[in-house]
């Protein structure tokens, strides 16, 4: 991810401004993978006492196949060490990780928000008619159907989070 100002940042600190259960704590973001080590003394360096880490921060996450163990592993050991701790966790990972995020055992924690992304370019042109089906890796394989959602009306200015928002934070 292109992001000015954070080039080769491992952390930074802010307020959550995504519309997650999470929304507005103080947070403490993690580009790639780090030592366990590394991000227990990076939640002592913000400005206020952190409670929510967000990981695989500026879509830092590889997004592997679902049973890719060299990959998923030491993110679920990094990740797993702090949900233990009782910090509230995200993990951004894009949606076509979401088995691979399921298989981890992460979703089992009741501190764990699991971020998936869907990449969307240009959905302002797709029209009001534009529908997002929530949809199965088949027909009925492991879902009890699909969700169908007008776009139009996920667009609700309540869960929506202007680019400005993101240049707040502070880099360690």
């Amino acid at each position: 991810m292109i992001r000015e100002g954070h080039e080769n940042v491992e952390f930074f600190y802010g307020a959550e401004v995504e519309h997650t259960p999470a929304y507005g704590n103080y947070t403490l973001f993690v580009v790639g993978l780090q030592a366990i080590e590394d991000i227990a003394e990076a939640l002592t360096c913000g400005n206020e006492p952190v409670d929510h880490i967000y990981f695989g921060a500026n879509m830092s996450f590889p997004n592997p196949t679902v049973n890719d163990n060299t990959i998923w592993s030491p993110w679920e050991t990094m990740i797993k060490f702090f949900l233990d701790k009782e910090y509230l966790c995200t993990l951004d990972v894009d949606n076509t990780s979401a088995e691979g995020l399921i298989e981890s055992g992460l979703c089992e924690y009741n501190n764990f928000i699991p971020m998936i992304s869907v990449k969307l370019p240009y959905l302002q042109q797709l029209g009001y008619n534009a529908t997002i089906k929530l949809d199965d890796k088949d027909f009925d394989a492991t879902n009890p159907g699909v969700w169908c959602h007008s776009l139009h009306d996920l667009k609700n200015r309540n869960n929506f989070t202007n680019w400005s928002k993101y240049t707040k934070d502070k880099i360690k």
